[in-house]
């Protein structure tokens, strides 16, 4: 397949995919028990009649998808007026509806916070990187001896943690030496100033450095599976022979090789993670998009839930795509293939 045919089908793979997510997006919070309207409005003496006006308020008085009984008196136009066509036509010009909790517009709310959640993960993942390809590299190179065994030990354990575990170790490690919560100490600094922004990337140090160790641990097993299977090949022999440095093969030599897989991998999970932010979000109270999912399923807040999970699923989405085209503009064997 030429690389013409390559992206074309690699762009409806993922348009499908997206048209499946926003589906099961949508069905995902209306088979929760409970009901909204209740959730929201903890006041015994709320009338019957009440709670209709806020449910044809909300369209929540729509069914889900299809009325049957119109459809059988052959009146379409009120057979499909659902909720998931009003989900859809709002979702085609942008809005993501209005908060059932706080009555803010869906959209503001995200855009208020995903620079946070992008803040605090692209700091993990930098970390990650680095920490994950030296140790690998270092592992790889140091095969079989303490340094390799000490390095799988560490990496296998790690990734077998779960991120909420190792935040709250991480939290009782650092008591008293790192703010264990929040994104800025209230009242401590202007915002924009240079004393805001580093009180910001104190209260980072935390949140960013857990989500460094979980994801540093795959790489570091990848990178060392992919290079320990490099220096086996005689190339890496003969830049042996030809008295190259330890440093100079494995930069000019192994690394490059090796980043064939660590590319995908970065990518994959780098979407991933946006996703899984959520967990790290509600232990260390960042302000992200994690933690108002976490507040909004206390409170059955659907609109905020549906564009908070719509965000995090397009992200993963972009990232797949992002590492089928890297991989095929670095190994033409994979759209040849």
């Amino acid at each position: 397949m030429t690389r013409t045919g390559y992206l074309p089908r690699k762009l409806l793979f993922a348009l499908v995919t997206l048209g499946i997510v926003i589906t099961f997006n949508f069905v995902l919070f209306r088979v929760l028990p409970g009901d909204p309207v209740k959730m929201l409005f903890r006041n015994p003496r709320l009338t019957q009649e009440a709670q209709e006006r806020i449910r044809v308020q909300f369209g929540l008085d729509k069914p889900m998808f299809l009325d049957t009984e119109a459809l059988l008196n052959g009146d379409l136009g009120a057979a499909f007026d659902s909720q998931f066509t009003a989900y859809l036509r709002n979702l085609a010009q942008g809005n993501l509806g209005v908060s059932f909790a706080n009555r803010q517009d869906v959209g503001e709310l995200l855009r208020e916070r995903v620079w946070r959640t992008v803040l605090l993960v692209f700091s993990g993942e930098l970390l990650a990187i680095f920490l994950g390809m030296a140790v690998g590299l270092l592992a790889a190179w140091k095969r079989g001896t303490r340094i390799d065994a000490a390095a799988l030990i560490l990496g296998l354990l790690a990734w077998a943690l779960p991120t909420f575990f190792l935040g709250i170790i991480l939290l009782l490690l650092a008591r008293g030496v790192l703010p264990a919560g929040g994104m800025v100490t209230p009242g401590y600094a202007q915002p924009g100033t240079l004393a805001y922004w580093l009180d910001v990337a104190k209260h980072l140090i935390l949140p960013a450095t857990t989500l460094a160790i979980v994801n540093a641990s795959g790489y570091m097993l990848i990178m060392r599976s992919s290079t320990v299977e490099i220096l086996a090949e005689d190339y890496i022999l003969t830049a042996k022979a030809k008295g190259l440095s330890n440093l100079r093969i494995l930069r000019d030599h192994a690394l490059k090789n090796a980043m064939l897989p660590m590319v995908t991998l970065i990518a994959l999970t780098l979407g991933y993670t946006v996703g899984g932010a959520i967990q790290v979000e509600t232990v260390f109270s960042w302000p992200g998009i994690g933690r108002l999912v976490y507040d909004s399923v206390a409170k059955q807040d659907y609109p905020v839930l549906q564009g908070a999970f719509l965000l995090l699923a397009v992200s993963v989405i972009l990232a797949n795509l992002l590492a089928d085209i890297l991989y095929s503009a670095l190994d033409p064997r994979v759209r040849l293939g």
